[in-house]
């Protein structure tokens, strides 16, 4: 594959940036490959631009500083193939430079089209509403001569298990696809209080999307939401608690949270759906059980087709040390 860009010492633009706080400011030339065509200027811009401010990315190309092929542009440009982006001198401040730490995890899969990985619970996939960065921001400064590298879904921050990334964008784009025509199969595992009777069981709710006054977002089953679809299997029981396979047949918002605390069967420890009267007493050991000081919900298991291969790929995440220990917990409780 092309280089991004060369210039001087034939840096990389993306290391460029980071080190543009040390370097004398300097126009780059960035040639596009196959992999960043089709994405709007701004949005490439965006993503490699590290530690730049949106509002002066749109001040600069509003500007007109920013040239293609030598011509000005707006913001609604879609790149192309072979397109040489003129970027102008744009100065990152030391402070933004530094401010997301690089950090690795465990990888489950990784080749010259995919990253899956096995995100720990209480990290966010992205940063936003409060949360300065997450896996997606700390992957990229982890490797800072990556051309290509976004999310393909998402994880709730609380939620632990397979994320998986893109590492061009044909593959972003296929597997996209295959989400949108149902080709994958995305498995959970939550556990629940109660008495669950079905050994498998169809939930069909319909949910809504809206913010609460101080902008978080939350979800609600409602008769004109979009239409959603879980199917639960029972894997096992732990005295008054059930340990259940959720199988997304739609991948909406919080759906596995909502379709259960909807059922009456909330997640053990969501903080946002949950039991809170449970939650608080599951905080404190118990006998034999000890705490659970996290949301047991972990993505477990996916299947898909290969981006490039075309073959079918199944990964599988082990579940998180703390909710095994929890499990085990129970089973001394229950005994």
């Amino acid at each position: 594959m092309k280089d991004l860009a060369r210039f001087s010492g034939e840096r990389t633009v993306s290391s460029a940036l980071d080190q543009s706080a040390r370097l004398p400011a300097q126009v780059r030339l960035v040639t596009i490959s196959d992999e960043e065509a089709d994405q709007r200027i701004d949005n490439f811009l965006l993503r490699i631009c590290k530690g730049v401010p949106k509002s002066h990315i749109y001040r600069v190309l509003r500007s007109g500083e920013v040239r293609v092929n030598k011509g000005r542009i707006d913001q609604t440009y879609r790149l192309k193939e072979g397109d040489v982006v003129r970027i102008p001198p744009i100065r990152v401040a030391e402070k933004a430079a530094h401010a997301v730490p690089g950090a690795e995890f465990r990888i489950l899969l990784e080749d010259n089209h995919l990253l899956v990985i096995d995100k720990p619970a209480g990290v966010a996939v992205h940063g936003g509403s409060g949360v300065s960065y997450g896996v997606i921001e700390q992957l990229r400064a982890a490797r800072p001569d990556a051309k290509f590298l976004e999310l393909v879904h998402r994880l709730d921050r609380e939620t632990s298990g397979i994320l998986m990334l893109a590492k061009k964008r044909s593959a972003l784009t296929n597997l996209h696809e295959q989400m949108r025509d149902g080709e994958t199969d995305k498995r959970y595992l939550a556990l629940v209080h109660g008495d669950w009777q079905n050994s498998r069981q169809h939930v069909k709710l319909p949910l809504f999307k809206y913010n609460t006054p101080d902008g978080e977002r939350r979800v609600r089953v409602q008769a004109d939401g979009m239409p959603s679809h879980t199917v639960f299997n029972l894997v096992r029981r732990f005295g008054d608690f059930v340990l259940l396979e959720a199988e997304l047949k739609t991948g909406r918002t919080h759906q596995i949270r909502v379709h259960l605390a909807s059922t009456g069967f909330p997640i053990a420890g969501d903080d946002k759906y949950g039991d809170f009267g449970l939650n608080r007493a599951l905080q404190k050991p118990e006998g034999a059980r000890i705490a659970l000081k996290r949301m047991f919900l972990h993505a477990h298991q996916i299947t898909f087709r290969h981006p490039d291969s075309g073959q079918p790929v199944t990964l599988r995440a082990q579940l998180a040390t703390e909710c095994e220990q929890f499990l085990k917990s129970l089973e001394k409780a229950s005994a």
